[in-house]
């Protein structure tokens, strides 16, 4: 009652005491767990690729049944465990990864229901490979001339392998198998060791050196055994090496140096190497020269006045042991000598013909600085001094003779001399042509020379473009191909000239006289142009436009061009054509008119290509002069209609006249004007004996009833207008054209009082023929005419019939007198006047009916006209 009471007042106590009673046997049970063979408190080395076998031993109750093995948490396959007795059970593994600690478990459980806490233990494995053996070993005892400590440094191979696990190197000395210096690292494959000894080292004593390498898998010890130390001594190299040069002695150079060590210490001997500033090929001095004890050598065989270079190294005077390094590189001149060359001297036309600058070099074997150059034009002496290298002058006469000669500080050089001829003289041939070719980054020249070949010698000379930068070369006579020397750029254009020299005779001098060079362009190495050509378009047509555009700058070419290619597109349509390179204009054809076109051109080489700037065109409607020309082709066009028109209006005049124009009686000629009684009778002509009778009917103008009377016999007379195109009375000059005359019935309808000869009555006659014709048998036939023109003179004033006697023809008959007469026609004779309508006109009163109209005949007939 007093625990349950306190176990209810102070229930933490009761989860206390609850924990303690179930952790007591899981205690008890980790007290007697399991145990794994191999066991180490950190980890177990395993080497790769191999196996490897752990043991697990469990405790009562548990037997080898109830264990299982794991290996980073996955379950070994039971197939590789190996039961050891009741209460062990092995697993043997191949590991075959590395870089990391593999965790091997044993896990013992009972598989059926128990109240049995698994037992678990578990080890770390390491896996790695053993060390190899170290190759090449070997030791180096560096000694200075200083008093400080000494050291030796060993190197080896360690080989390629990693072994993946911690690998101890370590270097141990041994003098007199009493002292003992070593030296160590754990770095992985470690491939030296230095060793440091606390003084000097000692020297001609025995020592054993001794490399060990170490890891968890393996150890590996290498020894050697000196007999003497100084088989593994490196010297340092001499020091305070100086070159003097000895006047009068321009082919010598003095070498002075200093002992690294005294000899009672270290004795050496010494190897010299000299060469040439610039140069990389080396001239040793033989080892038996200065096998003695010295400290100095004499360099001989050397160039005048030429920079060398020179080095110096030791070793032990047995040679046992290491060789120096080379010293720091010492350099000195040999004295000057009298030049043994001439100078090289070239000549360069100018403009003119006859200018002419001499350019030259110093010469080849100068042997010294060379102070100044005496050239001699055709005798004369100019003095040249440095640094010019040229001179300019002009030719007198057709050639000149030049010598030079240089001058330093020991002498003069051998002359040379060179026979200038005027540009354009004929000089001989040598070179049939010339190639070139690039290998090696070298440019190589080659020839075919003029057979028989006379030539001593050839100048291969070279100018780079644009920049006029000028070189040359010369090779033997003999020799047709040669590498250029000098400063090539890439991407720049070089001309290259071949010239023959020929050695001759001149004024009892030898002379070289320079022949006909053979030339070539070349390029070190040729790339993309930089740039293309800016296209101007210079003239558009209809279907053409003409292109223009400039060379593409040399630099900006930077290889030979093989062609250019011309694009033009308008809209989507695209067309090019491809010309030479030496191509600088072109005509497109085939262009469509009215049309806009955009136009570049890209410029080509071996290497690429690039397009120049764009450029814009317009086609033209029409071409140039093609409007003049379709203006004078209409223009000719009328004028040969107009002059059709006009030879056929003249050929054919007369019909044309007849059909604008119809025939129209004369008045004057008709024998109509004589139908009057009270005029006078004119005489008959000939021509005109024959007319016909005509009938007149005389009407009184004031007899109104009568004429009433008369006309109601006449009724379809008065009830209709007459007209005829062809046959109008015409009285007082009337012709046939003229309007309709009022008729009778409009005197009746009008003024009664009118006395007046306004309206009168008269008669049309229309007659079988004209003057001129055969009068008809046939009667003539009358018909009523009305018309408002004035009576005849001789009808309003009879009077005046005597004075008017004496005319040929009445007025009213002269209807221009100029008119042409017309040919008289053949007429039908009407039985009927066809009426026609006036609108002007009032409608004719109708009257009865009554005899067909016609006239009386007349018994004296018309007068003759």
């Amino acid at each position: 009652m007093m625990l349950a009471f306190s176990i209810g007042k102070y229930p933490s106590l009761h989860c206390l005491l609850l924990l303690f009673i179930i952790f007591i046997p899981v205690i008890v049970s980790f007290q007697r767990c399991a145990k794994i063979t191999p066991d180490s408190a950190s980890t177990i080395p395993v080497e790769l690729w191999k196996e490897f076998t752990a043991v697990c031993n469990v405790p009562a109750p548990y037997t080898a049944e109830d264990i299982e093995w794991f290996l980073n948490n996955r379950t070994v396959r039971p197939e590789l465990y190996k039961k050891v007795n009741q209460t062990a059970m092995s697993v043997t593994l191949n590991v075959t990864e590395y870089s990391l600690k593999h965790l091997l478990k044993c896990n013992a459980s009972k598989k059926t229901h128990s109240f049995e806490f698994p037992c678990v233990y578990g080890i770390y494995l390491e896996a790695g490979y053993p060390p190899l053996k170290p190759k090449n070993f070997t030791c180096i005892a560096f000694l200075s001339d200083k008093l400080q400590p000494a050291t030796m440094t060993c190197s080896w191979d360690p080989g390629t392998r990693d072994p993946h696990i911690k690998t101890t190197y370590s270097l141990n000395a041994f003098v007199l198998s009493i002292e003992k210096y070593n030296n160590s690292s754990d770095e992985p494959l470690a491939r030296s060791l230095t060793i440091t000894f606390p003084g000097a080292l000692p020297l001609h004593i025995e020592m054993e050196i001794e490399l060990e390498v170490r890891n968890a898998l393996n150890t590996v010890t290498v020894k050697q055994a000196i007999i003497d130390t100084g088989y593994v001594v490196k010297p340092n190299p001499p020091s305070n090496v100086k070159i003097i040069p000895e006047d009068n002695f321009p082919n010598s150079l003095m070498v002075n140096w200093t002992h690294p060590f005294h000899y009672t210490v270290f004795e050496t001997k010494y190897n010299i190497r000299y060469c040439q500033a610039g140069s990389s090929v080396w001239t040793e001095v033989p080892q038996d020269a200065t096998e003695a004890y010295i400290e100095s050598f004499r360099l001989q065989s050397l160039q005048p006045y030429t920079q060398y270079v020179v080095q110096m190294r030791c070793i032990h005077k047995k040679g046992i042991g290491y060789w120096s390094d080379w010293s720091s590189n010492v350099t000195g001149y040999t004295p000057e000598a009298t030049p043994e060359s001439s100078p090289d001297l070239w000549r360069v036309y100018g403009e003119s013909d006859s200018a002419v600058t001499l350019i030259w070099k110093d010469p080849e074997k100068s042997n010294g600085k060379i102070l100044g150059y005496d050239i001699m034009v055709d005798g004369i002496s100019n003095v040249k001094l440095v640094p010019s290298k040229m001179l300019q002058f002009h030719l007198k006469e057709k050639e000149a003779f030049v010598t030079m000669t240089a001058n330093n500080s020991a002498g003069v050089s051998p002359p040379t001399s060179l026979l200038i001829c005027r540009r354009g003289l004929t000089v001989p041939k040598g070179v049939e042509k010339v190639h070139y070719s690039t290998r090696d980054g070298q440019i190589w020249v080659d020839w075919l020379p003029r057979f028989p070949s006379r030539a001593s010698e050839y100048l291969v000379e070279w100018v780079s473009i644009p920049d006029k930068v000028r070189d040359w070369q010369r090779v033997p006579g003999n020799v047709n191909s040669t590498v250029l020397k000098g400063n090539f750029e890439l991407f720049t254009r070089y001309n290259i000239n071949v010239h023959p020299i020929y050695r001759i005779k001149w004024n009892n001098l030898t002379c070289s006289l320079p022949g006909e060079d053979a030339s070539v362009s070349a390029y070190l190495q040729q790339g993309t142009p930089l740039k293309g050509p800016s296209v101007d378009v210079t003239e558009t047509q209809k279907n053409s436009a003409q292109l223009k555009w400039e060379e593409i700058p040399i630099t900006s070419q930077r290889g030979f061009l093989t062609n250019y290619t011309i694009f033009y597109k308008t809209g989507d349509v695209e067309h090019s054509v491809v010309v030479p390179p030496d191509t600088y204009s072109y005509k497109l054809t085939g262009l469509a008119s009215e049309s806009q076109y955009v136009v570049h051109i890209m410029a080509s080489n071996i290497e690429g290509s690039v397009n120049g700037t764009d450029s814009s065109l317009y086609t033209k409607k029409y071409d140039d002069g093609e409007i003049e020309v379709i203006v004078v082709l209409v223009c000719l066009g009328f004028l040969f209609i107009f002059v059709f028109i006009m030879m056929f209006t003249l050929k054919n005049r007369e019909v044309i006249k007849k059909h604008l124009w119809p025939q129209v009686p004369d008045p004057s000629h008709s024998t109509i004007a004589t139908w009057s009684p009270d005029c006078p009778i004119k005489a008959d002509s000939p021509k005109e004996s024959t007319l016909p009778d005509v009938s007149v009917v005389e009407v009184d103008v004031f007899d109104r009833k009568s004429l009433c009377e008369e006309d109601k016999s006449m009724l379809p007379l008065k009830k209709d207008k007459y007209f005829s195109e062809e046959h109008s009375s015409g009285i007082g000059g009337s012709s046939c054209m003229s309007s309709p005359r009022q008729s009778v019935s409009d005197s009746d309808e009008g003024d009664s009082g009118q006395t007046t000869a306004s309206t009168v009555q008269y008669s049309s006659v229309v007659a079988s023929g004209y003057k001129g014709q055969t009068p008809s048998l046939q009667a003539p036939v009358f018909a009523r005419s009305e018309s408002t023109q004035p009576l005849l003179d001789c009808e309003e004033h009879p009077e005046h019939l005597l004075d008017s006697s004496s005319h040929q023809k009445n007025s009213y008959f002269k209807r221009g007198g100029d008119l042409q007469q017309l040919q008289p026609q053949e007429w039908e004779e009407p039985s009927v006047f066809s009426p026609m309508e006036e609108e002007d006109t009032p409608t004719l009163t109708e009257d009865p009916p009554g005899p067909a109209p016609g006239y009386m005949p007349q018994q004296s007939g018309y007068r003759p006209q």
